[in-house]
């Protein structure tokens, strides 16, 4: 399912903590010193009124600060934007109506905080030697380097066999579109295969954002399998939504595609229903005629509106494939040379896509 707005916060804030910030060094310094810490990360009048006691400082956030204040009982409050300490050793005093699962005093704490705050809380754990997040309801442990890095591999690698598959059932479709025999199975086949892909990315992308600087490498192979994957997944659909659904939008399919369940994305009637075709088993073996977005983006240096002016003009691939020069230059924007070279971009890509199928 596509990440959710709640996720994106979650990302967000794990940003914050990862290795290579300031504020994960004082946390992970708090943990070599064998002591606890509360933190909230943010300040307003609704954290002021949850604190009794203690002191202000309104002073330069350092790490060695952090860890110092963390010996004494009581929370540490930072700024919203973490760059400063604002409270130390204040005793939180929140609604003790508000539920919590938690069993430590300083854990249930900083759940019931995170929930009527608003704001993130983290809890540095003396026994268990572990740092949670507090997001609303949610808890989050933060993992160390090698164990995230261990979880991301294996992600990749599971990406890299997806984006594979999906790499031939992309040629396979474009074959097809080239000799107008594909079915709804085949164009369904391919968006299955690239809503997979997105997800496995979204994934690993959750874990980039914890690694921060660990996570570089990581990020750099991520953005080189994902290359074009996203373009694609909206191409498609524009390619293949229904003509007779002329109040279906691309954004419409896209979004009913991100929220198919992981069952659900296993068959391909539903991700024909989410392009916008009739339910049932039958509808895949349907004939499909794409109207060309993913194959004339193919075409080096042909600008988006102009590749929009095409597809509009002659309506179809097929007609697109049997346009003369001349034909084409009749395109709004499309010159001789543009059309020249228009033309031979698309027998490259006929030729090449054909001789893959049948090799």
């Amino acid at each position: 399912m596509a990440v959710s707005d709640r996720d994106e916060v979650l990302r967000s804030v794990l940003a914050s903590l990862a290795p290579g910030t300031a504020l994960r060094d004082g946390l992970e310094r708090i943990l070599r010193g064998n002591t606890g810490a509360l933190v909230v990360l943010g300040y307003d009048k609704v954290v002021d009124a949850l604190c009794t006691g203690g002191f202000p400082l309104d002073i330069e956030f350092a790490a060695t600060r952090l860890r110092e204040l963390a010996k004494m009982d009581g929370a540490v409050v930072l700024s919203t934007d973490g760059t400063r300490i604002l409270r130390a050793a204040t005793h939180l005093m929140p609604d003790p109506a508000i539920p919590t699962e938690e069993s430590g005093t300083r854990h249930r704490t900083a759940q019931r905080v995170a929930q009527q705050t608003g704001f993130p809380v983290i809890s540095v754990s003396q026994s268990m030697k572990i740092i949670s997040l507090y997001l609303g309801a949610r808890r989050h442990v933060l993992e160390n380097s090698t164990s995230l890095l261990s979880r991301a591999n294996q992600a990749v690698q599971t990406l890299e066999r997806y984006k594979s598959r999906l790499d031939e059932v992309s040629q396979t479709l474009s074959a097809l579109e080239i000799e107008d025999l594909v079915t709804v199975r085949d164009a369904a086949a391919v968006s299955q295969r690239l809503e997979m892909v997105t997800r496995i990315a979204d994934e690993i992308s959750g874990y980039g954002a914890e690694l921060g600087t660990d996570g570089r490498l990581l990020s750099m192979q991520l953005e080189e399998l994902m290359a074009g994957v996203h373009t694609d997944r909206e191409l498609i659909a524009r390619d293949y939504l229904p003509a007779s659904r002329k109040n279906r939008t691309v954004e419409q399919a896209l979004e009913d595609l991100a929220q198919l369940s992981a069952a659900e994305l296993l068959d391909l009637s539903n991700i024909a229903k989410a392009l916008g075709y009739p339910a049932g088993p039958e509808t895949l073996e349907t004939s499909a005629s794409p109207r060309g977005y993913r194959l004339l983006s193919r075409v080096p240096r042909l600008p988006n509106l102009v590749l929009n002016r095409i597809v509009e003009h002659f309506g179809g691939l097929q007609k697109v494939l049997a346009a003369s020069v001349d034909e084409l230059q009749e395109v709004e924007g499309v010159g001789d040379a543009r059309a020249r070279s228009i033309r031979e971009a698309l027998s490259r890509l006929a030729e090449s896509s054909i001789i893959e199928r049948y090799t």
